[in-house]
């Protein structure tokens, strides 16, 4: 909880960082505290996960701690706001013996594959992407404990030469690359897996990086850790905290610089799963003009006429909008009306049929994504969603499959 503390010559806010799991994260927010409380005002306490909390924005959500490390491709929670992403972590796709594959599917065909215990990140990352490519049920199996050597394991974190490199359980493995650097933005795998997953972005892990593991580049995803906060925090302490982690952020990653990301300089639209938090945009959007300082001297004919342009071109573009959203709204009704139309009485052929009318509907929103009729926008990523927690729910009917 957020409280203030009176000191004798400065008022020093306390803010509560629930400690995160990876070792590589506990390492960054033990560094964050040292350096907040030497530098700044605040003061960070670590405290632990509760034990009946299964991950950080569960209890933060619930209003245990004041911020919170999570990846940006986290499910959306009204209630958590980001405050500043901080570092990647990488999508690491290894498999062992002589498993060999020229694509992504081929590799995950038939496989035993460990990404972690269910519910962890690298876990929902791995059922995403399996997801988006469609396998029948069953086809790949995730094995929710180490009791035996899989055929394929998933790691997702962030660039740790030592910790990759030492890992027993990467032992006789062999990186699996999502095709080759000159590939990205020509329409590769990598390039598909960031359309339907729109928070990840391509990565490359260079010749040699972890050594005999890598011998060649790596093409791959990463998705950025982010600080949040709940929504309730202070305009005027979250604008305070990031200006002091913008202050902070040479220094944290000194020691790492492998973790260091540059900020971009339009945060602000930034495609994040956690809106920026209000105090946040305050401080990005300080030095921006007024609008009459940016229009003052300016002739009143001049401005009239730029005006009534802009207008006009405003409306044109909203009804395009709303065209396009009205197509959209199509979309959502016919996927909650086959997800509903799905009850525990529906016989197996019409469950088989409700599963491929939802890949239907997607397969005709992407063409009219291709023809650009539909925006590719968060509308669209509702979209997904929706379809995503539709066959979630109609699965979960679909006898001995488990959504």
């Amino acid at each position: 909880m957020l409280f203030l503390l009176q000191g004798c010559s400065r008022t020093v806010t306390e803010i509560d960082l629930i400690m995160p799991v990876l070792p590589v994260d506990q390492a960054i927010a033990r560094q964050i505290q040292a350096l907040v409380d030497e530098e700044s005002g605040f003061r960070i306490n670590l405290v632990p996960l509760p034990e009946d909390f299964t991950s950080e924005l569960d209890a933060l959500e619930s209003g245990y701690g004041d911020i919170a490390f999570a990846p940006n491709n986290s499910r959306y929670r009204e209630a958590i706001a980001t405050i500043m992403p901080l570092y990647p972590s990488v999508l690491h796709i290894a498999s062992y013996g002589d498993r060999e594959a020229a694509s992504l599917e081929d590799l995950l065909a038939g496989a035993s594959v460990y990404a972690g215990p269910p519910g962890s990140g690298p876990r929902l990352l791995s059922e995403d992407i399996v997801d988006d490519l469609y396998f029948a049920p069953r086809v790949v199996s995730f094995m929710d404990e180490w009791d035996t050597q899989p055929d394929v394991i998933i790691l997702y974190v962030p660039i740790d030469r030592e910790r990759i490199t030492n890992n027993a359980q990467l032992t006789g493995a062999r990186m699996f690359s999502m095709g080759s650097p000159g590939d990205i933005g020509l329409g590769s795998a990598v390039d598909r897996a960031v359309l339907f997953n729109p928070s990840l972005r391509p990565f490359v892990i260079p010749i040699g990086t972890y050594g005999d593991l890598t011998p060649e580049p790596i093409v791959t995803l990463a998705v950025d850790n982010i600080l949040v906060a709940r929504n309730d925090m202070e305009d005027t302490e979250a604008y305070d905290l990031f200006a002091e982690m913008l202050h902070l952020r040479p220094a944290l990653f000194s020691e790492r610089p492998e973790l260091f990301q540059p900020l971009d300089e339009l945060i602000s639209e930034a495609n994040f799963t956690f809106g920026l938090h209000p105090g946040v945009l305050s401080f990005l959007q300080r030095d921006e003009p007024t609008y009459i300082e940016r229009y003052s001297g300016v002739a009143e004919l001049l401005v009239t006429l730029l005006i009534s342009s802009v207008s006009g071109l405003f409306a044109m573009k909203n009804i395009y909008r709303i065209r396009r959203k009205n197509r959209i709204d199509e979309f959502y009704l016919e996927a909650i009306k086959i997800r509903d139309s799905v009850t525990p009485e529906t016989t197996a052929d019409e469950l088989a049929a409700a599963i491929s009318a939802i890949h239907a509907l997607k397969n005709r929103a992407f063409e009219l994504l291709v023809d650009e009729r539909l925006a590719a926008d968060q509308s669209f990523q509702v979209f997904i969603e929706l379809t995503r927690d539709a066959l979630d729910e109609i699965n979960k009917h679909v006898p001995g499959k488990s959504s």
